[in-house]
């Protein structure tokens, strides 16, 4: 009985450790374009049980590294961009726990702490985020060996306004804001977009259009932000999950996106829920048919894992 007992403690331990998450700094030194940060601007963590589920006003971007058991591996890798409306990052339900459910099906995750626009810290905060995702592909991109990640299967992931950084990443990876010197390639090899901010043109959603351009935003901007727009044949295959219902960012959203890649022939994959609102993350307590499952069959069908 005692054997039992120490098998199985020694097999939660195994387990544990297989599950264990390394933080990495998003950059090794200086913040392209970053300025000083006032005395008074500080990261300002909400926790929950000892666990940090949002954040904000963040000044050291970071990585923090979710590797899945070396025997349920499959090489396959994914950056997740929590959402907040460019205001602040649910990092909890929008990053972590998407993170582990993703390394459930042999997927490494890295749950990307971006900073969010400011004036205060950035010479021209609206492209502050955009070089963070950048960075971070890559990172994860360059590092690929060190993880057991095969280099041509890293995707990127967003929720809401992190779905707009997301989608910006997936059609602008070509107009490089980073350091590259070894000149690898920021294009995610694969994308998923749920209930995303997509077009600061049509159906916008005010609030992230206006954190990151500020409130006078030029025309020239806000279509660059119009991720629709920059689709183009070599824009990477792209799932989306939207619920018809969400009235803080409208479907519109989806469905732009989603048209752009069809006129242009890139493979794409749409769930529109009838219902579930906006910010629910995993769960979408209206339907018994969760995007995670769909996401699963989607990964598979395109090959990203078997």
């Amino acid at each position: 009985m005692k054997t039992s007992v120490k098998l199985l403690l020694l097999s939660v331990f195994v387990s544990n450790m297989a599950m264990a998450q390394t933080v990495v700094k998003l950059y090794p030194g200086a913040i392209p374009g970053a300025k000083p940060a006032p005395a008074d601007y500080k990261e300002l963590p909400v926790q929950e049980n000892g666990m940090v589920r949002a954040t904000s006003k963040v000044t050291d971007p970071t990585l923090t590294v979710f590797l899945p058991a070396k025997e349920k591996a499959t090489g396959a890798a994914v950056i997740i961009c929590p959402g907040g409306g460019y205001a602040m990052l649910a990092i909890g339900h929008e990053g972590f726990d998407v993170a582990k459910k993703f390394n459930e099906i042999g997927v490494a995750a890295f749950v990307l702490k971006y900073r969010l626009p400011s004036d205060l810290i950035m010479a021209d905060k609206s492209f502050g985020p955009l070089q963070d995702v950048q960075q971070a592909m890559y990172l994860v991109r360059r590092d690929a060996s060190k993880y057991g990640i095969n280099p041509s299967k890293i995707g990127i992931m967003g929720f809401s306004a992190g779905g707009h950084l997301a989608s910006s990443l997936t059609v602008h990876y070509g107009d490089v804001k980073i350091p590259n010197k070894e000149n690898l390639s920021l294009r995610p090899d694969f994308s998923i977009l749920i209930y995303p901010v997509i077009s600061f043109l049509q159906s916008p959603h005010v609030g992230s259009a206006q954190n990151l351009l500020g409130v006078g935003g030029t025309d020239a901007q806000k279509t660059y932000f119009s991720n629709d727009k920059a689709v183009n044949a070599k824009t990477p295959p792209t799932f989306l999950v939207h619920a018809n219902d969400d009235d803080v960012v409208p479907v519109e959203n989806s469905i732009l996106f989603d048209q752009a890649l069809v006129k242009n022939k890139v493979p794409v994959e749409t769930h529109l829920y009838q219902s579930g609102g906006h910010g629910f993350g995993l769960n979408n307590k209206t339907t018994d048919s969760p995007w995670f499952d769909l996401l699963k069959s989607w990964l598979t069908t395109n090959k990203i894992i078997q």
